[in-house]
């Protein structure tokens, strides 16, 4: 069956997106990280460039490095339609020409869904899309090493319900059109296939049954339904293998062929008891005999199975699975190998040189100049997977969220908290609990966390960095049944606190569970409220292996939102579709699933309206079930009745499942919703959706904050993100743009001094304090535009221009000898159509320069208080005003407003000090006279190593003493400063001035 290239559909798909995000592109969103890197499911290299490098990120699309893992750079943002990777390989005789399999091939139950195959002839500059998008996960890529026109793949299908696309696929024109040459049904698909390096025109391939259930994983099944497969004709017939390999069931199998012995076949099998482990064969999978049962070959197979080989020794055999094992005899005995992280995935070695190498693990990648004996680092690849995001309320805030494989949810922040050497890894800390948390703040006082660790609870104390236990249930609830369980948790379990009340606290199994003293005490407080259907309470794992890690507890609640209007009026979602909604703190209850919502979605979010205590929105997500539908519904009665929000033609796509939906907390009908591929956004309660995608990488959105004015997501694979300041987006005029100029209300801003931090250039994007100011130009606008702010009195204390030829039209220019109105031109004040934004950095005017780059800037932060920022465009003028506000750190420490005006009038004295001898040097410098040169002399240092420092180094040491933090200014420099004045009018009087 041959299948042309979807590449027309895909470009189309991407033109649409990006049109519709247009409106938008001044929302920019910024990343903080973390900086260590999330789960990598394939590596790769390149001989011929031995520091060059490939990742496959699970969530986080393709990464390059090209100086052996020093620094990685996502190569496949805005390309690629799906963040999962399940295979990357890199033509041998052209290392521009790279191809890229999408969809993992780790079947957990949050796997991101593959769409397709995509090429790079320029060294993953570009890429172009192949087709094959209904394939879902993909095993393998192999390309013909005699022509990278011939290419291979290996479909497992979609992970959530059969398919007809499953198999084994080839081109021969570089991914124009592609035969299907190996199918056995809609349930069977393929996780690897090798080449022989010889003669590429055979080929192994190996079968797997395998789909995902939310209550367990089905990985196997018979004989007719696995096993190995092999063609020496190019894929044109194939025999399935046999002698000597497991005659029952059979699950997944990885392969390896030797490239220094072709006669020499490796598989890794998952099988009963002991006939699980490694099989080899010497005579091109003729025969097979079993080496190792190791019970670390195949430890949950379904998620790893991968075996390597040495590329000059057949003898050497790599085992990824949890541990990674290595074996020198062969296969017969293996060794642990020590590498970064756990949960091993990859692993590939350099031809050349096999001791130079690169893993891929649930931490990302390292690659070993000495065969695994030491290690590149994973703090430079922000591939981590968040499950959620929570913010506390210290100044700046930090963001947390369970890490997955993290051995501790984590916590970063929005801004940098304080002074520090190494600024990325070194603002990641540890918040108690484990990889699935959340991790919950406590309002009102940041040090005290509240913690999961699938279903276990902890009270985490920052200050000591210790945690306490206080386990509902107090029972290890690891691999029993879940009908056996008197409390069912969820891997992810829910933990809320009150809006009302700061210590009360809830918890969920498939009960509501409430503390009021920091867990030391449960009290439950309603019956069941999920739908507990008998059949799905199951061993997960079939027909071959046990999986019981919680993740496959289906029949948990998954959701807790206490509505902040109303004390006791709490909301609950189960992950198998119930909503239940109690009025009364938990006496009595009610379920409110909506009556036309298809059975057995997992409620990812439910969020009550921040303005009607009768009104709810929820997300429901059910890809698990093989539906990958958005739907979001809201409710106005208290759920008596429901209306679809996500209908098929407003807005989200019909494949974009949705996993989290919040309501705006100032702007009522204003919702955000985060689904599998990014962020969209509807300004009419969920009549009419759009993009609010932008600069955010496609990327699965699993949670959404909006808090102080910002818009705060955690990421499926791409870490978190921050979008400063939505105000605009409140503002009735964003969706009525039209002729007219707009000027939208600036957000209030805290008065926020940067901290000396080191200068690693890190992953995390810290911008420096600003106004932000938003405002909207129609089309047709040519005219330059200008920008004042002005402060309580009407007073302009700085004056910004978009084009120099302003300059000439106000009455005074930018070289004005000692104004305060600061006034310069700087080109980010933007005067094309549409919606712009411009950071004002809140200074006032700095010291005159010779140097014109220089002169005026940087000078003094302006005082707390009210501003106007008032939009001057084409002999309009529209106004609006916000508030700087003071640091609560800094009102904290006991300065107060009136110390920072009688710093900050100390501070115009100096700059203005300054500017004066900074133009005196500039004229004398001019005046060739003896009289001149003699001033300069007290005036200017001279050009040797370490100068006497000279009157104008010695006023910008006195400037830089009292503008470094905020302070009362001591009397050192009130006396200095009357002493340099004095000074500079003598050197002036020397000078003839």
């Amino acid at each position: 069956m041959k299948y042309i290239s979807a590449k027309i559909n895909a470009l189309f798909l991407l033109l649409t997106v990006a049109v519709s995000a247009q409106d938008f592109d001044a929302f920019q969103y910024r990343t903080v990280g973390p900086e260590r890197g999330g789960r990598v499911t394939t590596v790769t290299g390149t001989p011929q460039i031995p520091g060059t490098f490939y990742l496959g990120a699970s969530g986080g699309g393709v990464w390059k490095t090209e100086d052996y893992g020093v620094s990685w750079q996502n190569v496949s943002d805005g390309y690629f339609a799906t963040p999962s990777i399940g295979a990357i390989e890199v033509a041998i005789n052209d290392p521009n020409v790279i191809y890229v399999g999408t969809g993992s091939d780790g079947l957990r139950s949050n796997v991101i869904a593959g769409k397709g195959v995509y090429k790079s002839i320029d060294g993953a500059k570009t890429w172009e899309h192949l087709g094959l998008k209904e394939t879902g996960q993909i095993g393998a890529v192999e390309i013909d090493p005699r022509n990278h026109n011939t290419v291979w793949v290996a479909a497992i299908g979609n992970a959530f319900k059969a398919n007809s696309e499953r198999g084994i696929y080839k081109t021969t024109d570089g991914g124009l059109t592609w035969d299907k040459v190996l199918f056995i049904s809609d349930a069977v698909g393929f996780a690897d296939l090798e080449l022989l390096p010889n003669n590429p025109d055979i080929v192994y391939a190996a079968a797997w049954k395998a789909e995902r259930k939310p209550w367990t994983i089905i990985s196997g099944g018979t004989q007719e339904e696995g096993g190995i497969y092999k063609s020496i004709n190019g894929g044109k017939d194939w025999v399935k293998l046999e002698n000597g390999l497991p005659k029952g069931l059979i699950g997944k199998i990885d392969l390896a062929v030797s490239p220094v012995d072709s006669s020499i076949l490796y598989a890794v099998i998952e099988a009963p008891g002991k006939e699980g482990g490694l099989y080899k064969s010497v005579n091109q999978g003729k025969s097979f005999v079993q080496v190792s049962s190791n019970k670390g070959l195949v430890n949950r197979p379904f998620y790893y199975t991968n075996v390597e080989l040495d590329p000059t020794n057949p003898d050497i055999v790599f085992s990824n699975a949890n541990p990674l094992l290595k074996s020198t005899d062969g296969g017969k005995s293996f060794k642990r190998m020590s590498v970064p992280h756990g949960d091993n995935h990859d692993i590939w070695l350099n031809p050349n040189n096999p001791q130079l190498l690169i893993q891929a693990n649930d931490g990302g990648a390292n690659i070993s100049h000495n065969g695994g004996k030491t290690w590149s680092t994973q703090f430079n690849q922000p591939t981590a997977e968040l499950y959620q995001v929570e913010v506390d309320d210290q100044y700046p805030y930090w963001l947390y969220a369970g890490q997955q494989d993290n051995s501790s949810t984590v916590s970063v922040p929005s801004f940098p908290p304080s002074a520090i050497q190494y600024p990325g890894a070194g603002w990641i800390m540890n918040t108690g609990g484990c990889e699935t948390g959340p991790a919950v703040p406590k309002p009102g006082n940041a040090n005290i966390v509240y913690a999961n660790c699938k279903g276990r609870f902890f009270v985490f104390d920052k200050t000591t960095g210790t945690e306490k236990s206080y386990y509902v249930g107090a029972a290890n609830i690891y691999g029993h049944n879940p009908k056996d369980l008197k409390y069912r948790f969820q891997r992810v379990a829910p933990i809320h606190v009150s809006p009302h009340n700061p210590d009360v606290v809830y918890h969920g199994s498939q009960y509501l569970h409430k503390t009021v003293n920091d867990g030391e005490s449960w009290e439950t407080i309603s019956p069941d409220l999920t739908a507990f259907e008998a059949d799905k309470q199951v061993i997960s794992g079939s027909p071959i292996t046990r999986d019981i890690t919680g993740e496959e507890y289906y029949s948990t609640l998954y959701s807790i939102r206490e509505s902040k209007l109303k004390e006791g009026l709490i909301w609950t979602g189960s992950n198998d579709g119930v909503i239940s909604v109690t009025q009364d703190g938990g006496k009595t209850w009610k379920d409110v699933t909506p009556k036309k919502m298809p059975k057995g979605g997992r409620v990812e979010s439910v969020a009550p309206s921040q303005f009607d205590p009768a009104k709810a929105y929820i997300a429901v997500e059910r890809h698990l079930l093989g539906d990958a539908r958005p739907f979001i519904y809201k409710t106005s009665n208290y759920g008596a009745s429901w209306e679809l929000i996500s209908t098929a033609d407003n807005g989200i796509p019909n494949d974009y499942y949705t996993r989290v939906v919040r309501e705006d907390p100032v702007r009522p009908g204003l919702l955000y919703a985060g689904t599998e591929y990014g962020m969209f956004v509807s300004f009419n309660d969920g009549k009419s959706w759009q993009s609010f995608q932008q600069n955010l990488p496609v990327t699965p959105i699993t949670d959404i904050k909006i808090f102080r004015g910002d818009l705060i997501l955690s990421t499926m694979g791409r870490a978190f993100w921050i979008l400063d300041n939505i105000t605009a987006l409140r503002d009735t005029h964003i969706t009525t743009l039209g002729d007219a100029p707009v000027l939208f209300q600036p957000d209030d801003i805290i008065r926020y001094r940067y901290p000396k931090v080191g200068r690693t250039k890190g992953v995390a994007q810290y911008p420096r304090t600003s106004v932000i100011i938003d405002y909207y130009l129609p089309k047709g606008n040519k005219a330059p535009i200008a920008l004042e702010i002005l402060d309580a009195n009407k007073n302009i204390v700085a004056s910004i221009i978009s084009d120099k030829k302003l300059l000439s039209k106000v009455e005074e220019v930018e070289d004005m000898n000692l104004s305060q109105v600061f006034r310069y031109v700087d080109t980010k004040l933007e005067a094309k159509a549409g919606i712009n934004r411009f950071n004002w950095d809140l200074r006032s005017k700095g010291a005159w320069s010779s140097n014109k780059r220089r002169s005026y800037k940087r000078g003094p932060l302006v005082a707390p208080g009210m501003y106007t920022a008032r939009l001057k465009v084409d002999g309009q003028s529209f106004e609006q005003p916000f508030e700087i506000k003071m640091d609560p750190r800094v009102a904290a420490s006991g300065l107060t407003k009136t110390d920072l005006v009688h710093q900050i009038a100390l501070q115009q004295k100096v700059t203005v000090l300054l500017s004066e001898a900074n133009k005196l040097q500039a004229k004398l410098e001019k005046d060739k006279s003896d009289k001149a040169k003699k001033v300069l002399k007290q005036l200017k240092n001279d050009s040797v190593v370490y100068p006497q420092q000279m009157f104008v180094a010695q006023v910008s040491y006195l400037l830089y003493m009292i503008s470094s933090a905020d302070q009362k200014p001591g009397q050192e420099a009130e006396n200095r400063y009357i002493e340099l004045s004095n000074q500079f009018a003598q050197l002036k009087q020397e000078a003839g001035e």
